[in-house]
Parts: structure tokens; sequence; C-alpha cells
């Protein structure tokens, strides 16, 4: 792929990571999130993240990373990002799933509605909880932006877009869930609107601008180049495993009253991500 057109590639990647987040993060605003809902899109989201993380980001580290033992590296790397994701979400929990507001917490909505300007969101959240679910978001989106921006130049050299696409596809869809965890916690701690709105943005931007130096930063590593993108892949492929067996998976586990659409959600993720396969190169997978 032609440098020019890669950079023309992760702009548009860029425009709408930065507009799906920026959704997300409003969506508390402009629409009620059902308990059922949330949590078949995170089933969904988690097939998805699986597939990439497995299908695509190990295979590329492989191919990527130089010499005759690419494939221990490759899953050295990727234990690097397993781990070090186990961490970030030990420290800071930045995860959360579910916001939406229904049964027991309805009628208490409705019990103390005349109080709600008083008390509206600070019962069960820690007005400093932000900050952690802030702090590991950010490390994390960090690692989405520099796994677009790697995988843009693995795609550099056999010409597919199957991989950036891939890892595109899990960011736009697991980045709306990251804006609501931010925003609906920064509400419930009692954050003005505008408060919210500029860490909506700000966070919006994070992924993008990462990915940006990150495609600039690889180019201008010289001989590295191949070593660094196969490291960087295969330890995102980590951090993606991470996410979606500790974190997103045991959804479907501890719902059991939903099981069978959060288990049919998660093979429809995984089915859409397989299928981008058809843009890979041939005899790659």
């Amino acid at each position: 792929m032609d440098p020019s057109n890669s950079l023309l590639l992760l702009t548009g990647y860029s425009v709408v990571i930065m507009a799906v987040s920026l959704f997300g993060g409003w969506l508390p605003s402009i629409f009620r999130m059902t308990h059922t809902l949330t949590q078949i899109v995170t089933s969904f989201v988690a097939g998805v993240i699986l597939c990439v993380a497995l299908y695509y980001l190990l295979p590329h580290a492989m191919i990527e990373l130089p010499g005759e033992h690419s494939a221990e590296t490759a899953v050295w790397w990727m234990l690097v990002g397993t781990v070090l994701m186990v961490v970030l979400l030990r420290v800071f929990s930045f995860h959360q799933h579910d916001f939406s507001h229904e049964e027991s917490d309805s009628h208490d909505h409705a019990h103390d509605h005349t109080h709600e300007h008083h008390d509206h969101g600070h019962v069960s959240v820690n007005p400093m909880s932000w900050v952690g679910i802030t702090m590991g978001l950010g490390l994390h989106t960090m690692t989405e932006g520099v796994t677009l921006g790697t995988s843009i130049r693995a795609g550099e050299s056999d010409g597919a877009i199957g991989l950036s696409l891939s890892v595109f596809l899990a960011i736009v869809l697991h980045k709306p869930l990251d804006g609501l965890s931010i925003i609906s916690t920064m509400r419930a701690a009692g954050f003005g609107r505008h408060q919210r709105v500029l860490a909506n943005v700000l966070f919006s931007l994070v992924c993008p601008v990462a990915a940006l130096l990150t495609f600039w930063g690889v180019g201008m590593l010289g001989p590295w180049e191949e070593y660094v993108v196969g490291a960087a892949l295969a330890f995102a492929a980590g951090a993606l495993l991470c996410i979606a067996l500790s974190d997103l998976l045991p959804e479907v586990h501890f719902h059991s009253h939903d099981r069978t659409k959060l288990t049919l959600a998660f093979f429809a993720g995984i089915g859409l991500a397989y299928m981008l396969h058809y843009l890979e190169p041939a005899g790659l997978h």
C-alpha cells in the first residue's frame, strides 16, 4: 500500500474512532441503555476482540518479527501484553459495563426523584473513582492507537487492509463502551456537563493521536521497524485477549438469565471479525 494511501486510511479511521468515542460519552444523555442490551453489546464486542487478537494480530506479529524464532518472540510479547493488561485492570478497574437503571434501581430513582439535584449519582460511586477509570482507559486506548498505527504499517508490506480493518473494527465497537464508562462515572460522581463534555472530547483524541504518532514514528526506526511492528502487534494481541477473556466474557457467565442471547451475540462477533480474512492476501492464514 502506498504511504500516502496509508495515511489517508489512518485519517479516515481516526475520524470514525473519534465520532464513536464521542457518541459513547453522549449515549447516557440521548439514549437509555437497558441492562439486556448493554450485555448483548458487550458479548458481541468480546467475540470481535477475541477473534481479532488470535486470528489477525498474532499471525501478523509472527510474520513481521524477523528471525527463525519469530513465533516464540511473538508469544513472549503477547504474554507481556496480557500480564500488563491484567495489572491495569487490577489497579484501575477501568471497565464499567452496566450503567442501566432497571428494576430496583428505577424504584430507588423514583423514590428519590425530588432529591435529584442533591443526591443524583452519589449513592454508589466514589467521587474519585473516575480518576482510576480515566487513567486506566487512557493507557488502554493509547495501546489501541499504537496497535492501529502499527497494523497500517504492517499492511504496507503486503498491500492488504484486512489487518488494520480488523483492528479498526475492534476499536470502533469497543470505544463507545469506554466513553460510556468515563462519562457515566463522572456524571454519577457529580461533575457538571461542561466538565464531562471536555473529558469526552479529550478522550476521543487519545487513540487517533497515538495512532498517528505511531504511524510516523515507526517509519523512523530503520532496521528495527519490522521487530517493533511485530512486537507491538503481539503485545496488542495479549492485551485484547485479556480484555476479552477476563473483562468482557465473564458477563456471559454472570448473567445466566440472558445466557442464550449473550452466547449468540458472542458468536456473531467472532463471525463478523472472521469474515474480514477475505481481505487478506491468499495464504496468509
